[in-house]
């Protein structure tokens, strides 16, 4: 199956199914005569116009008042990507540097960066290819682009860098050869338009939004888990009470609870207690309101992957090209903080419902195993939960805020939304892992709860417990918990 590189808004959907049925791409013709159409215009700009163009005959950021000679503009623009390689720190995740590919081109192919068609195309080869750069996260400050870690993805283009190629991280230069190709020689504005640009922050903001929904959904079906086996009351989820406070995250996760614990004997039977405690009563309004933060942020993101992000833009048809600032990643960065923020309250109310299923209420054993004391059951999973949550706040602390001075004071504020891209991707793994131990918490707990009261939970929750219990038993006595945690980890990762 292919994707056609055009015109059409690509979405956060579409991206996921290019992703899952592993679609090739094809540039449509009207994008590759527009990629032409702007490299024409840009050359014959160089030859009739006598006023310097940044980054195209002159020098770059403190450097734009440095006129360049013709005859060296392609070393340029090699010496931008060269010099620009700098980043240090973990390997970014190869399904990233595959998005970070995919959104280079299409950004590349609106017809506003002057590459030429030959890059954009090998660009194409690399991801047809499944030919991955070896990028860093570190680097990145989130404003004239994301310079670091673009420099990076497009050494290999000159034949530098290296390259993970069937999981065998090997020097660009041999995989090239491999392929039969050639080192791309780079025109006037090429290297910066590679090099501009927010697809390092938007590709983990993809990734990012792509599992914040399949974890949000995952949180609502665990804590139905936890709801019946705290013996929780069902009326915190009846539709009149979320019909005045309309939000529709808050609708849409009662909704969902309700559906889900339908036919459950224990929601039904006669409660002890009046009410519950927060983390059970107040899911609505917490993962609700996680929802709606979802839903913002992947119109933000939507936005940024149908933008042309480089500088400076160019504009064929108006016969101007004008430097500017679309390479400032503040959208993605204000929106990648509230998304970490979003994400990590699932994980610190999941925390809590786990504290609250091992501390012996409501006739469940103290630590969730019945010969306590001998035992300490299930005591140190929420240790682990609790470590994770507060992790969590630490990383919460917002990088959009924060503003370092580069480039001589040229570049005097940026957005710092490279970090808060790889924090976010860190808090969603952290908040899966919290979920994972509230399932392994819920599902010990529930099944005391059935042997106790004699009663069936709702279909649904049966349905997941018994797919769960073919991967992690039922703890009678003290076993080696780490590998129950693991297991469970990889169990809610397959629920996608």
């Amino acid at each position: 199956m292919k994707h056609l590189i055009n015109n059409e808004i690509l979405t956060v959907d579409i991206v996921k199914n290019i992703v899952k049925h592993k679609q090739t791409l094809e540039l449509s013709k009207e994008s590759a005569a527009k990629i032409n159409q702007c490299r024409h215009y840009l050359n014959q700009k160089m030859i009739n116009n006598k006023e310097p163009i940044y980054g195209v005959t002159t020098g770059f950021g403190a450097l734009y008042n440095i006129a360049i000679d013709n005859d060296k503009l392609s070393q340029l623009q090699k010496n931008l990507i060269i010099s620009h390689a700098c980043g240090i720190g973990d390997e970014v995740p190869k399904s990233i540097v595959k998005l970070m590919l995919l959104l280079k081109i299409q950004s590349l192919s609106y017809g506003h960066s002057g590459v030429q068609l030959e890059t954009v195309q090998r660009l194409i080869d690399y991801y047809n290819n499944d030919i991955l750069p070896v990028v860093y996260q570190q680097g990145s400050l989130g404003a004239s682009g994301d310079l670091v870690p673009l420099a990076h993805l497009c050494l290999p283009l000159l034949g530098l860098g290296s390259i993970n190629y069937n999981n065998k991280i090997q020097p660009a230069a041999e995989i090239n050869q491999q392929f039969g190709w050639q080192p791309i020689t780079l025109q006037a504005k090429e290297g910066l338009a590679l090099l501009n640009g927010t697809q390092f922050m938007s590709a983990y903001a993809l990734y990012n939004i792509i599992n914040a929904e399949h974890l949000s959904e995952t949180a609502d079906r665990v804590m139905c888990i936890s709801l019946d086996a705290f013996d929780g009351r069902i009326e915190p989820f009846m539709d009149a009470v979320h019909k005045i406070r309309p939000h529709r995250g808050q609708i849409d996760t009662a909704n969902f609870i309700r559906q889900t614990i339908d036919g459950s004997q224990i929601i039904q039977q006669k409660k002890d207690h009046i009410q519950d405690p927060y983390s059970f009563r107040c899911v609505p309004q917490v993962h609700g309101a996680t929802k709606d933060t979802i839903n913002y942020v992947k119109q933000v993101i939507t936005t940024e992957i149908n933008s042309a992000t480089d500088n400076p833009n160019i504009f064929p048809d108006l016969d101007i090209i004008i430097s500017a600032g679309n390479f400032h990643g503040q959208p993605l960065a204000l929106a990648l903080d509230f998304l970490a923020i979003a994400i990590a309250e699932l994980g610190n109310i999941s925390e809590r419902r786990i504290y609250q299923l091992i501390s012996g209420k409501r006739n469940l054993p103290n630590f969730l195993i019945a010969n306590s004391g001998l035992n300490s059951g299930f005591m140190i999973p929420q240790y682990t939960a609790a470590s994770i949550v507060s992790q969590n706040k630490q990383l919460c602390s917002p990088a959009s805020i924060d503003s370092i001075e580069s480039s001589q004071g040229q570049e005097d504020h940026v957005s710092m939304g490279a970090n808060a891209a790889t924090k976010c991707y860190k808090v969603l793994q952290n908040t899966e892992r919290i979920i994972a131990i509230e399932l392994f918490n819920a599902a010990q707990a529930l099944d005391f709860r059935t042997k106790l009261t004699n009663k069936q939970t709702s279909p649904s929750n049966k349905d997941l417990l018994d797919a769960y219990r073919c991967v992690v038993n039922f703890v009678e006595d003290d076993e080696v918990m780490f590998e129950k945690i693991h297991k469970s980890i990889k169990f809610i990762q397959s629920l996608n």
